[in-house]
């Protein structure tokens, strides 16, 4: 890993993690909070809002690299999208491919892809603009459940997934179903949260004698996703996003975890602090 990459850290014992971002990309403010009244979150994002009222998201992808391996989270929106949604989302910069061979890091040498989840702008980069492997030796690593939702036909849950580009990679993605919390290297594991969509999980990573680290995907895509009632429009089961937030920022809090946050572009390493019967994100 060079000085390409956007943050890295060297967590002992052989653990190193780093930050890269495969490009950017805007999405509608008002969906982003859903329900939060825009009295409370106006201030926060006037700054970044463009002239269609967007909010600039960073396509953030974490390596980390153990002495078992090397495991890539996410991959973003890839470089398979068409002009037409490349114009809509205003998607810019490199795509994962060639984000990580800019940081010194070999697509080929990744042993396991894990994804938060399937959405377009997580899953994206699994193929290649001639459709071969993006991570020819990986395995790719999303619960059974996010799966069978991603490839079903509820018009409401399928919405934010592209279905045409999972099922060239179907097959590929059955061979690495979790059912449930799995470790994928020694140090290294996914966990189950749903709430964004029906099989979102946690990538938790625990060096020896360090603090875990951990990548909660769409559960805390930017700073103000600390607050566990604060959700977005695009959760599709939005109720059990505050409970599971609750309970899994409290360890995190508690523990002195470090959160990487999945779509921050200025400050995307960071911690959860208790404040009152909430939580506050500090950036490193």
């Amino acid at each position: 890993m060079n000085e390409a990459v956007d943050w890295r850290r060297d967590l002992g014992s052989s653990f190193r993690v780093a930050l890269v971002q495969a490009g950017t990309f805007r999405s509608d403010a008002g969906a982003i909070f859903g329900p939060v009244p825009r009295l409370l979150w106006d201030r926060l994002v006037t700054d970044e809002l463009d002239d269609q009222h967007r909010l600039l998201q960073a396509l953030n992808c974490l390596l980390i690299e153990t002495p078992a391996g090397r495991v890539l989270v996410e991959t973003g929106i890839g470089d398979r999208i068409d002009e037409k949604g490349r114009s809509m989302r205003r998607y810019e910069g490199p795509w994962v491919v060639p984000a990580l061979e800019q940081a010194g890091f070999e697509p080929g040498s990744v042993d396991v892809v894990a994804m938060s989840h399937l959405h377009f702008d997580h899953a994206g980069g699994l193929l290649a603009a001639d459709g071969s492997r993006a991570f020819p030796r990986a395995r790719i690593v999303a619960q059974r459940a996010e799966w069978e939702i991603a490839l079903g036909s509820n018009p409401r849950l399928v919405a934010s997934y592209v279905q045409p580009e999972l099922e060239l990679v179907r097959d590929w993605g059955a061979a690495g179903w979790a059912e449930g919390e799995r470790e994928l290297l020694p140090g290294v594991s996914v966990v189950p949260t749903g709430g964004h969509s029906a099989g979102h999980q946690a990538i938790v990573v625990r060096a020896p004698g360090a603090a875990p680290l951990a990548f909660l995907g769409d559960l805390a895509m930017r700073p103000w996703s600390a607050n566990p009632r604060w959700v977005s429009a695009f959760d599709d089961f939005p109720l059990d996003s505050v409970v599971v937030k609750g309970s899994l920022f409290a360890e995190a809090a508690d523990e002195g975890w470090t959160i990487v946050l999945s779509h921050e572009a200025r400050h995307p390493i960071g911690r959860l602090v208790r404040d009152r019967d909430r939580y506050r994100y500090e950036a490193d």
